[in-house]
């Protein structure tokens, strides 16, 4: 153990005595290191936590990459079919970190009950839906059973379901219009099975999920045709990437678009986040290590005497900073693990627990989600630490502008 640290322990174990001026003033440094870190770790976990669980739900609902005819023209209905029969499925081979691929078919419809009127979208899909993704928002009742023979269960939202006053068993008529206007609409009486809950309101408002057959009957298509694919993939941070290589793969017949694109506006906003979180962390830093600098000149005026006594004992400038740098280290760890600890409880009771709710008109979501980013939160404090020590290398270089006599008559 060297003498500069064997010295700032003593600082520390000395910092607390009653008659210490500066013990308040460090008290506050730690508190103000502990706060900012809360609040950088907290700022992270959830604005990550937002942004992923809007992301996993809309790519729930509608894939990462869509693949339909130009003949649609961004429409959310199927209005020309395409052959299931395609080299990228059931499997994309010719582009790596494609995890699944689906086909569906949308058509515009009106449910009509004895008290309401809805229109709707009828999203037909078939037995290659990846339900496991919708399972979670599944708030009472089962997903429909495609896998056997034509049903007419369907699932739809609370949303759809409070505004028709349906409940689970209920059976209701749905019509769909044909291309000739003259023509009567197409009529299906379908059961709800299911309700489900995503938060996500365009969906909500708007979705029937049931058996795709029943839109290839009233469209007039064979059963091998779809209206569009849905395409998952492995890492969503390569979503443009893999969207790009997607559009390159398929026949010049098809078009590809990524979900954000489709939903332009929502990603969008979830970029400023980003921002957010940057400018809290810069904020917290600048408030961590203001509050350290203070505590330190406070430190190094109180100890006057004693640097006074050291050089002339023969310590030099750089020895005496080092005293004053360990000893500022020490703070700053200790605000850090402070910080930390109270974070990270803050989060896990948030993640189990879901105390704080949220809009689901304004944010997609009914709970505020957290993620735990460890590569963050250990950036975070790496981060935090290196700025705090070298800004207070500034106000340790008073220590060189000190007079061993000066100091030793100094009170």
């Amino acid at each position: 153990m060297n003498l500069e640290y064997f010295i700032a322990r003593r600082l520390v174990t000395a910092k607390n005595h009653k008659s210490s001026i500066s013990a308040p003033i460090i008290k506050i440094a730690i508190i103000a290191i502990a706060i900012s870190v809360m609040m950088m770790i907290i700022a992270v976990a959830t604005g990550v936590g937002l942004q992923d669980k809007i992301r996993e739900k809309v790519s729930a609902f509608n894939g990462q990459i869509i693949i339909s005819n130009y003949d649609d023209n961004m429409s959310e209905v199927s209005v020309s079919p395409i052959p299931i029969e395609q080299d990228f499925y059931p499997e994309f081979k010719s582009v790596e970190g494609i995890s699944h691929i689906q086909g569906i078919v949308s058509k515009a419809g009106i449910i009509r009950t004895e008290e309401s009127v809805e229109g709707i979208i009828f999203k037909g899909v078939g037995k290659d839906y990846r339900w496991n993704d919708i399972k979670e928002y599944i708030t009472s009742g089962r997903i429909p059973n495609l896998q056997d023979k034509l049903n007419n269960e369907v699932i739809l939202s609370e949303y759809l379901a409070k505004r028709l006053k349906l409940k689970v068993g209920d059976k209701f008529n749905t019509f769909f219009m044909k291309e000739d206007a003259n023509s009567m609409p197409n009529m299906r009486v379908f059961e709800l099975v299911g309700v489900f809950n995503s938060g996500f309101q365009e969906f909500d408002a708007t979705y029937v999920i049931g058996d795709i057959r029943h839109i290839q009957r009233i469209n007039k298509w064979r059963n091998g045709e779809v209206g569009s694919f849905e395409v998952f993939i492995d890492d969503f941070d390569e979503l443009e990437k893999k969207g790009f290589e997607v559009y390159n793969a398929i026949p010049s017949t098809l078009n590809s678009r990524t979900i954000s694109e489709k939903y332009y506006t929502i990603f969008e906003w979830l970029k400023l986040f980003d921002f957010n979180i940057f400018l809290i962390i810069i904020i917290m830093v600048v408030v961590g290590t203001i509050n350290m600098v203070v505590a330190l000149l406070v430190l190094i005026l109180e100890r006057t005497q004693m640097i006074g006594m050291l050089k002339a004992l023969g310590a030099n400038n750089w020895s005496m900073r080092k005293v004053f740098l360990y000893n500022a280290s020490y703070l700053i760890i200790k605000g850090l693990l402070w910080g930390n600890a109270i974070s990270l409880a803050l989060i896990l009771i948030q993640k189990y627990f879901k105390v704080i709710k949220l809009p689901p008109e304004n944010y997609y979501v009914t709970v505020a989600p957290v993620t735990i980013d460890v590569p963050a939160i250990l950036l975070i404090n790496a981060g935090t630490a290196i700025v705090c020590l070298l800004l207070l290398l500034i106000p340790s270089y008073i220590i060189t502008k000190i007079s061993p006599v000066k100091a030793l008559r100094f009170d």
